[in-house]
């Protein structure tokens, strides 16, 4: 009898031991989330041009400089780099650019922007950045918001087949044109 009671003893603490340890793990919300920004609005990826996947660094005190200094290359977001997908051949800021899935950098400035299209997947930051890997550099226009944008954002604006996408954060906002 005290065989048995050992053993069930034994399995039990076994049981609860194995049992918290498979536990699933989650983890905590990010303090950048993923977004995603699309032209145009629909659920329909057929009748799509473009969908951008970012994440959304805040400022929280700290300035636009200091998340993305002028003249160096940042991932346009934060966490891994933003991919822009283009669902049919575009016309990007001037340039022809071949309907696919590219990872989206940019080089701030306080006249102009330069945005690039890279053939780089899956990275994380800029940290890997090469020029080599680059499709498309364009210059984006800057505008001042009257509106300081806690959060990075991009959004489209545009009609049919001619279409903004919009880049805001802090007072800045970098615009360039998309067409079918």
């Amino acid at each position: 009898m005290k065989k048995n009671v050992l053993f069930i003893a034994v399995l039990t603490i076994a049981f609860l031991f194995t049992n918290e340890m498979s536990a699933q793990k989650f983890a905590d919300l990010d303090k950048s989330p993923m977004d995603a920004a699309a032209y145009p609005v629909s659920y329909k990826e057929s009748n799509k041009l473009v969908k951008v996947t970012y994440s959304r660094p805040q400022l929280k005190g700290r300035t636009l400089e200091k998340l993305a200094p002028n003249n160096k290359i940042w991932r346009t977001g934060a966490n891994e780099a933003t991919e822009i997908t283009f669902y049919s051949d575009v016309v990007f800021g001037g340039k022809a650019v071949k309907a696919g899935t590219y990872t989206l950098f940019t080089i701030p400035n306080d006249n102009e922007w330069t945005v690039i299209l890279s053939t780089a997947k899956n990275v994380w930051g800029a940290y890997f950045y090469n020029e080599s890997e680059d499709v498309v550099r364009v210059k984006g226009t800057v505008s001042k918001s009257e509106k300081s944008i806690e959060a990075f954002s991009i959004t489209f604006d545009g009609m049919d087949t001619t279409v903004n996408m919009y880049l805001g954060f802090g007072n800045t906002i970098v615009t360039v044109p998309i067409k079918k």
